[in-house]
C-alpha cells in the first residue's frame, strides 16, 4: 500500500474538525490532558509548602513522573485489550481519587510523613490515564485517509504543546489566591470531566476491545515490530529537549540575563507550534519514513549552530528554528508507529513513542547537568546536536534496512 497522500485537494484543519464526532471527542480529550500540564507543578508547589523541603518535593515528583511515564505502555495495553471505555473509566476514577487524597494530605503543612506522600503519589502516577495515545488511536479511526490523519496528528501535537504552556499558567493563577493543593484538585477535576466526556463520545464508544483467537497471537507480541525507528527518533528529540532546557538557563546566566531563559524557551515552543502547523499543511511527496531522519538531521544541525550564538537574542532565534523540527518529528514518529502497529495495538504503539519522548527528556536533564559541569554552554549545544545527527543516521539506516526487508518478502 502506498504511503503517499492520495491526489486531490489537500484537507484543511477545518476539514479535520468537521469529521463526525471529531470536535466533541478532541475537546474532551484536551480538557482531560490539560491535567497533565496542571498537576505536576501544582503538586510540586504543594509538597514544597507542606514539607518545606525541596529534596522531598523532588523525590515525590520523581516517583510521580517515573510511574506515569514508564508504565504508560502497560496502561495502553489494557486499553488495547479491553477497549477505551472499560479501561479508561477505572483508571481515571483511581487517578482522580488519589489526586484528591493528595490534596487533602497536603492541605496542612507537616501533617503527613514523606513516605506516605511518596506512596500515594507513586500510586497516582501509576493510574494516569493515557488520553494522548488513546486520542491518537481514535484519530486513526476518524481519519483513515493518510493526508487527513497527518493533519489531525499535527493539530493534536500543537494543541498538546499549548496545554503544557497553559497548564503552569493556570496553576500560577490559582496559587495567587489559594493554596497549591487547590491546583491539585483542579487537575483532578479536569481529568474526571475530560475523561467522562471522552469515553461518552460515539467515536470512542465505537472502538472495539482487542480480540484474541487460538490461531491469532495477541497483538502484544508484534507491537514492537517496526517501532524501532519512531521510538529511537522520539527518544532522541526528547533527549535533546531535556538537555536544551538546562543549557538555555546556563547560557542566560553566563550572559547575565537570567530572565532571558524564559523568552528563549518560549521561542522554542513557538517554533515547535509553527512547525507543527506547517507540517500538517504541506502535501508531502516523500513518505513518512523518508522524512523522519531528515527532520532529525535538521534539528541536529540547528542545535550545532546554536552553539555559535553570541547572546540571548541570537540563541532565541536559533532554538526557534530548531523548534520548527520538533513537532513535525514527533508527529511523523506517531504516523510511522500507527502504520507499523498491529490493528489491536495502536494505543500501545503511540504510548511507546510518547514514553520515548518523556524518557529521553528525563535522561537529557540528567545528562545536561553533567555536560554543563564539564563544558561551556556553546560546546554543549554542539554535542547535543551531534547526538541528534547520530540519531538521524541510525534512523536512516533503519529505514533502508526496513525497505530491504520489504523487497525481500514475496508479495501475495
Amino acid at each position: 500500500m502506498s504511503t503517499h497522500p492520495s491526489p486531490g485537494p489537500r484537507p484543511s484543519y477545518a476539514a479535520v474538525l468537521r469529521v463526525p464526532h471529531a470536535r466533541r471527542t478532541f475537546a474532551a480529550a484536551l480538557l482531560g490532558r490539560l491535567s497533565y500540564g496542571v498537576v505536576p507543578l501544582a503538586l510540586m508547589l504543594a509538597v514544597t509548602r507542606a514539607r518545606g523541603s525541596y529534596a522531598v518535593a523532588g523525590t515525590v515528583m520523581a516517583l510521580f513522573s517515573a510511574t506515569s511515564v514508564f508504565l504508560s505502555p502497560a496502561r495502553a495495553a489494557l486499553i488495547d485489550r479491553y477497549g477505551p471505555r472499560r479501561a479508561l473509566v477505572p483508571m481515571a476514577a483511581a487517578h482522580t481519587a488519589l489526586l484528591v487524597l493528595l490534596a487533602v494530605l497536603l492541605w496542612r503543612p507537616g501533617a503527613v510523613p514523606p513516605l506516605v506522600l511518596g506512596a500515594v503519589t507513586a500510586a497516582a502516577g501509576t493510574c494516569t490515564p493515557p488520553l494522548g495515545p488513546t486520542m491518537r488511536a481514535v484519530w486513526g479511526r476518524l481519519a483513515p485517509d493518510r493526508a487527513l490523519l497527518q493533519r489531525a496528528y499535527s493539530l493534536d501535537g500543537v494543541a498538546e504543546e499549548l496545554l503544557f504552556v497553559s497548564g503552569p499558567l493556570l496553576v500560577g493563577g490559582v496559587v495567587g489566591f489559594a493554596p497549591p493543593a487547590v491546583g491539585v484538585l483542579a487537575g483532578a477535576a479536569l481529568m474526571a470531566v475530560g475523561t467522562a466526556g471522552f469515553v461518552s463520545s460515539p467515536a470512542v464508544r465505537a472502538v472495539p476491545a482487542g480480540e484474541r483467537t487460538p490461531d491469532r497471537p495477541p497483538a502484544g507480541r508484534r507491537v514492537l515490530r517496526g517501532l524501532g525507528r519512531p521510538v529511537a527518533a522520539a527518544a532522541g528529540v526528547g533527549l535533546a529537549l531535556g538537555v536544551v532546557e538546562l543549557l538555555v538557563v546556563a547560557f542566560a546566566q553566563a550572559h547575565g540575563r537570567d530572565g532571558g531563559a524564559a523568552w528563549v524557551l518560549a521561542a522554542l515552543s513557538a517554533g515547535s507550534a509553527v512547525g507543527g502547523l506547517l507540517n500538517g499543511a504541506v502535501a508531502w511527496r516523500a513518505a513518512a519514513g523518508t522524512r523522519l531522519p531528515l527532520q532529525a538531521a535538521g534539528l541536529g544541525l540547528v542545535l550545532c549552530a546554536a552553539g555559535l550564538a553570541t547572546g540571548v537574542g541570537t540563541l532565541a532565534l536559533a532554538v526557534a528554528a530548531g523548534g520548527l523540527f520538533v513537532s513535525p518529528l514527533i508527529t511523523t514518529a506517531y504516523l510511522i508507529a500507527d502504520e507499523a502497529a498491529a490493528p489491536g495495538a495502536r494505543v500501545r504503539a503511540g504510548a511507546w513513542v510518547n514514553t520515548a519522548v518523556n524518557a529521553g527528556g528525563t535522561a537529557g536533564a540528567a545528562v545536561a547537568g553533567v555536560l554543563v559541569g564539564w563544558l561551556p554552554p556553546g560546546p554543549c549545544f554542539a554535542v547535543t546536536g551531534g547526538v541528534m545527527l547520530l540519531t538521524a543516521l541510525a534512523v536512516a539506516r533503519g529505514t533502508a534496512s526496513a525497505r530491504g526487508t520489504e523487497r525481500a518478502v514475496p508479495q501475495e
